[in-house]
């Protein structure tokens, strides 16, 4: 079985997976592209994100955790995003989930990637990491160092504003806010 981190190298997203969600061109640096172009990129995103089906508040507003999250995560740092992803079980039955031989954590994936890259890597997380409907949690990076924090500040604003583009609900973790 092929695992995101094998599909997706740092900042850069293959077509491959991103085949799988849909029909996509592959990854393109948005900073390179004109405006009308911006524009086409972010509709191709927005279509393939509307096989998601959207956000259900009763199944995730009372999560304040990490650890019990199932959706997608952000974790912003100065410089890059870290995308957490926890992919579906591919055991249907109910015997075992959690234990020694299904380990979640087995099903955890960690992708460091570039804002530019946000909605190509976004729109890339299979359908079935997806179980509250279009919606991401968002947490600032743990001990960030003071001078960094105006850069963490920033990355957040730009990636809340992305999300929203994108049709995406931006959870707050720790406040249990949306954004």
């Amino acid at each position: 079985m092929l695992s995101l981190k094998h599909l997706l190298p740092i900042c850069v997203l293959p077509t491959v997976l991103i085949s799988c969600i849909g029909c996509h061109h592959g990854p393109v640096d948005a900073s390179t592209l004109s405006p009308a172009e911006q524009r086409v990129e972010l509709e191709t995103q927005r279509e393939e994100l509307e096989q998601i089906p959207p956000p259900t508040k009763s199944r995730y507003m009372s999560i304040h955790t990490y650890k019990s999250w199932e959706n997608p995560v952000l974790t912003i740092q100065p410089g890059m995003l870290e995308l957490h992803v926890t992919l579906a079980d591919s055991n249907p039955t109910p015997i075992g989930v959690g234990g020694m031989f299904r380990p979640i954590g087995a099903r955890q994936e960690e992708l460091n990637i570039s804002t530019n890259t946000l909605g190509d890597a976004i729109s890339a997380v299979p359908q079935t990491s997806w179980p509250y409907g279009r919606v991401v949690a968002i947490e600032e990076a743990n001990k960030t160092p003071p001078s960094a924090e105006p850069a963490v500040r920033r990355n957040m604003e730009a990636t809340i504003s992305k999300l929203n583009d994108l049709g995406i609900v931006v959870y707050d973790l720790e406040s249990g806010k949306l954004q």
